[in-house]
């Protein structure tokens, strides 16, 4: 007996295998369309399983079909969702909107400054939005792709202030947070990839952040300057953007999960 789902992000490609023997146990849908492409409900499944490990979706498929063995019936698809939700209560209707919200300015800033392709955007998993963005391994590594990737990353918090007037906790307090994630690029900028406003030919090692940007009030300021403009910079393209923003933010309202294809609907059809 063995029971797995694969997620393969670079093709949206999810498969589900439930086997007792011979026999599936699996509720059977018409999981592809006439063109060959992934089909609604599965592409649905992988949006939402995005930040899951292998092991959670193992764990998450097993409880899935020992509920459904209990209750005597095939597995289906829905019980699957809900095991990737892991029986949460719905997010609160001012938060759900703030992620929306936060999330799609990720996503118009990326794509409007060329980064790299999306694979999609959730506003429910256990820790809050996710997005999954890729970034073009052919491009030039220079000081502007790094002031653009500055740029998406602050997109979040830019799109907050554009919308609601203030902002959330969620840009920060964690090591992989926008801002840390900002921060530490800025600091690279003038410490160490040739681009500072100071001895730019320097390459100047450091192991940690908070540490070097406490004791060094100049760089301090420096970085910070690095981020309002990426801030700013946001704020211009969210808002040349505007109509694509705003359907985007309501299609993932609405949906809670959009996949990279559905996201890049929205996003061309306003270019």
């Amino acid at each position: 007996m063995n029971g797995n789902m694969k997620i393969n992000s670079s093709s949206d490609e999810i498969e589900i295998i439930l086997d007792d023997g011979d026999k599936h146990e699996i509720e059977r849908l018409d999981v592809t369309k006439q063109d060959g492409s992934v089909s609604e409900p599965l592409r649905r499944l992988a949006t939402r399983a995005m930040g899951l490990t292998g092991a959670d979706i193992e764990r998450i498929v097993r409880e899935a079909r020992l509920k459904a063995r209990r209750e005597k019936r095939r597995l289906s698809y829905a019980d699957i969702e809900a095991g990737i939700r892991g029986h949460r209560p719905p997010v609160p209707y001012d938060v759900r909107w703030r992620f929306a919200i936060h999330e799609s300015g990720h996503a118009v800033v990326h794509h409007a400054l060329r980064l790299g392709s999306i694979k999609g955007l959730t506003i429910d998993t256990k820790d809050g939005a996710h997005n999954a963005l890729t970034f073009a391994t052919n491009a030039p590594d220079t000081e502007d792709w790094y002031a653009r990737l500055l740029a998406m990353l602050m997109a979040g918090r830019a799109a907050e202030l554009i919308v609601l007037k203030t902002v959330s906790a969620g840009s920060g307090g964690a090591d992989q947070s926008d801002l840390a994630r900002a921060t530490r690029i800025g600091l690279d900028m003038e410490q160490a990839l040739g681009f500072g406003g100071r001895h730019p030919l320097l390459y100047l090692e450091y192991k940690d952040p908070t540490a070097i940007l406490s004791r060094d009030a100049g760089l301090a300021e420096r970085v910070h300057r690095r981020l309002e403009f990426a801030q700013a910079r946001a704020t211009d393209v969210i808002l040349e953007n505007r109509q694509a923003f705003e359907r985007l933010v309501r299609e993932l309202f609405d949906a809670q999960a959009l996949d990279g294809a559905a996201v890049m609907d929205i996003l061309d059809a306003a270019s």
